[in-house]
């Protein structure tokens, strides 16, 4: 992702140093103006300029003296993906984020992001890889390499192109070496924090760790998947469906090649000849309301079936979302080389 202060520029500044903005942002040429404090003010097009030139402006004129109108922007943590919908189909191509005091927060790029949802992240690596060994034996193994890139790298990347920013990773077994390669995630255009786990807390059990969660959903995901599942698309049969949870469903299907009988006090009622029955598997990924995490209990081993069976016991809605896409958990040595070859032909 692109830096997004290299579309801001101080209203002080002259329109010949704007200009120079402009050309070097080549396809991208729009400049958000801010005062001293990043504070959103407006935005300067090419447009602008030549509208503002034509009243008599000058190369040295002040580009607040350029401002039309202000932009549209996104409030961060009070939108909604409906919003970010519109945006998109009106084709409005960039379009700032500012936080609660209208200073800078980012920019959404419709060139690389493909929404950006309401959501918050947990990247669970804090994991031991045991049955990678040897591979794990110096490197974790969410930085074990899949293509060009390590494994993790590929998931966080994958949630920045659904504007996914607002990022937390669970780390554990030499988790100083996700942090050394993962900092703060400002290279990358996302704000990373770290959940330390002393001791094994299961696979959603560091989740209650998080504090001052910014959006009123929140994504959990095994940092071992490789994916290219449509987190919009997941998003809004969530919300669709009403639930409190959703998790991620992997079909299988099971061909029987003899006809199975169904009977009913000894008796044959019916039969179907070879069927095929799918079942779901649990892939991992899972989308919450946020009220969910107030359910794990701190430094405790819980699991995220632990926390659907609380739910649905509570009497709660957990939905199933069956992917369509592509899916791999990168558990196994043969699943490791699989990567190595799918990552040469997956769709991103």
């Amino acid at each position: 992702m692109a830096d997004y202060k290299r579309h801001l520029i101080d209203q002080d500044a002259t329109l010949m140093e704007g200009l120079a903005r402009l050309n070097v942002l080549a396809a991208d040429t729009i400049l958000f103006v801010v005062d001293g404090d990043e504070r959103l003010v407006g935005s300067l097009t090419d447009g602008d300029v030549r509208r503002g030139l034509l009243k008599g402006l000058q190369l040295d004129s002040h580009v607040r003296d350029f401002i039309a109108k202000p932009p549209r922007v996104i409030q961060k943590g009070n939108y909604t993906v409906e919003q970010i919908i519109e945006y998109r189909e009106k084709n409005l191509r960039i379009i700032p984020v500012i936080d609660h005091e209208n200073r800078m927060h980012n920019i959404v790029n419709f060139r690389y992001h493909k929404s950006y949802l309401p959501v918050d992240a947990i990247v669970m690596a804090g994991g031991r890889g045991e049955r990678l060994k040897p591979l794990t034996d110096e490197v974790p193994k969410p930085l074990l390499k899949v293509g060009d890139k390590p494994i993790i790298e590929h998931n966080i990347d994958r949630l920045l192109t659904f504007g996914i920013d607002d990022i937390w990773i669970s780390v554990r077994y030499l988790g100083d070496q996700i942090c050394d390669y993962l900092k703060d995630g400002s290279e990358k255009g996302a704000c990373i924090d770290y959940l330390w786990e002393d001791e094994p807390l299961g696979t959603i059990g560091a989740a209650a760790k998080v504090k001052n969660v910014t959006h009123d959903y929140v994504l959990v995901t095994n940092s071992d998947v490789l994916t290219n599942l449509d987190y919009e698309d997941f998003f809004l049969d969530f919300q669709a469906k009403d639930a409190m949870l959703s998790v991620v469903t992997i079909p299988y299907n099971v061909e029987v090649p003899y006809a199975v009988l169904e009977t009913e006090d000894a008796q044959v009622r019916s039969f179907k000849e070879k069927p095929t029955y799918t079942y779901y598997s649990n892939g991992g990924i899972y989308l919450m309301k946020k009220e969910c995490l107030d359910l794990i209990p701190r430094d405790a081993f819980f699991n995220a079936t632990d926390l659907m069976e609380k739910l649905i016991s509570n009497g709660e809605k957990v939905a199933s979302y069956p992917l369509r896409g592509y899916w791999l958990d990168i558990g196994k040595h043969e699943d490791y080389k699989k990567a190595q070859e799918d990552i040469k032909y997956i769709t991103f």
